[in-house]
């Protein structure tokens, strides 16, 4: 109890000082749709985020977001092969030193080359291929239902809570046990390696709701059997003003594998995954939080539960101070399990396409174990 007041008491004066001193404009993904009041497809061919981005999206990494950028119009950058053809890429790896372990390690995280060709205004193809991982993803996205709604047919990640460009935090995929575990699952099946076979369709039932709901089956995830997943998600992002909302729930089912290590018999669990996220956007300032249960994930008859709460605040044009709290209950019926950490980091956006972000993460759930952590992610985009 007395480690959750004091949590809460650090988030509450980060996120009070963060917006006393906001006065402006905040370049940050996936806070951009927060922060403007506006769609991921606004910035990205899937409706959903992430990924490949439509000519808006380029022009926004390209001029807006950095320090530096090539905005002379005599040295033309562009996505577009063609009129109908665009392609981009995403690189990330990370630099890692975790004390307990007195040791620094590189990791690559993602290296995904991406294709998209427009068959006409309303049916996009997209592909993905992530050579680091060896994962590949495709599908096809018809906006051919009222409303601008869309079917999506192929291989993709479902929609479910806030979809974070770091896979670290356990309501993602957490971080698989290299920096304060070693070996535990210590996060939700949404980490980047997960991807599905099946249909996903989305509605806009208005200018601020959103509706997503799909089914497929998993094929890159070893915890999951090959019975379908049903994932939906609701998404409403009114304004007050210059203030920008988001709320909204996420659920998911689908059956896991358990694995015994007394007998090492592996059986299935009926597995369901739900959970609600907010957030709120004002000039300078981002705040979003997501709270999710999973029944049956780990253990039969158990709940898990994980959480993340974000803040974020432009210092200037290109550089951001991050400030995250995440936290994985393997069992919410036991108090001395829990994994936790801070994160303090920055967002360093120096040239066009260019991202360095130092982060020091802090051990929180037990405070005789040294387990921090410094990790400068880098990220380059094209």
């Amino acid at each position: 109890m007395k480690e959750k007041l004091s949590v809460l008491k650090i988030l509450f004066w980060i996120s009070a000082w963060i917006f006393i001193s906001s006065f402006s404009k905040s370049f940050a993904l996936p806070r951009f749709a927060v922060m403007y009041n506006d769609k991921c497809s606004s910035c990205h061919f899937n409706p959903t985020g992430g990924e490949l981005r439509t000519e808006d999206g380029f022009e926004f990494g390209k001029n807006i977001m950095s320090m530096i950028s090539p905005k002379d119009e005599t040295f033309p950058l562009s996505n577009k092969l063609t009129n109908n053809i665009s392609f981009g890429l995403d690189y990330r790896s990370q630099y890692l030193y975790a004390q307990d372990k007195r040791r620094s390690d590189f990791q690559d995280m993602e290296g995904s080359i991406y294709l998209n060709a427009a068959l006409s205004e309303k049916i996009n193809l997209q592909s993905r291929y992530d050579f680091i991982n060896n994962i590949w993803e495709g599908y096809a996205v018809a906006k051919i239902l009222p409303n601008d709604s869309y079917i999506k047919v192929g291989s993709f990640m479902p929609n479910f809570g806030i979809r974070l460009d770091d896979h670290t935090a356990y309501t993602r995929g957490g971080d698989y046990g290299l920096l304060f575990t070693t070996g535990a699952i210590q996060g939700l099946i949404y980490n980047p390696l997960y991807t599905e076979n099946g249909i996903e369709v989305g509605a806009n039932l208005s200018d601020i709701i959103f509706l997503t709901g799909s089914v497929g089956r998993a094929k890159s995830n070893p915890i999951l059997t090959t019975d379908p997943t049903w994932t939906t998600r609701l998404e409403i992002t009114p304004s007050v003003g210059r203030v920008g909302l988001s709320f909204g729930g996420s659920f998911a089912s689908t059956k896991t594998k358990n694995y015994n290590s007394v007998t090492g018999a592996i059986g299935v669990l009926p597995s369901q995954f739900y959970g609600g996220f907010a957030g709120i956007g004002y000039k300078q300032f981002s705040l979003l939080g997501e709270y999710d249960l999973a029944n049956d994930y780990l253990n039969s008859g158990k709940t898990s539960s994980a959480l993340m709460i974000e803040a974020a605040y432009q210092l200037m044009v290109g550089l951001q101070a991050v400030f995250r709290y995440d936290r994985f209950d393997p069992n919410t019926s036991v108090t001395s399990d829990t994994f936790s950490h801070l994160i303090f980091g920055f967002e360093f956006y120096p040239y066009s396409f260019v991202e360095i972000k130092p982060q020091f993460r802090i051990n929180m759930h037990d405070p005789n174990d040294k387990s921090n952590a410094v990790v400068v992610q880098f990220h380059f985009w094209y």
